[in-house]
């Protein structure tokens, strides 16, 4: 939407970007509390780090977005 979407309703994409932002990071904050409590340190460890990394790659898409979208206001 970003790219080709109308241009009226270019910080929509925007929002529609910090929005995704916002619930990515509070599965990732759920994903750590949670795991406090798991016994097996193997399987915590191992979705500590897949959180990590969809954590990750959600904020490089984000700030993606939003350099698109700064560029076309």
């Amino acid at each position: 939407m970003a790219e080709k979407g109308n241009p009226n309703s270019i910080s929509d994409a925007g929002v529609g970007a910090l929005c995704a932002r916002t619930a990515v990071y509070g599965a990732y904050l759920n994903v750590k509390i949670n795991a406090a409590s798991l016994k097996n340190e193997t399987f915590k460890n191992e979705i500590l780090a897949k959180a990590e990394t969809l954590l990750q790659s959600a904020l490089l898409r984000e700030t993606t977005i939003l350099e698109i979208v700064k560029a076309k206001m």
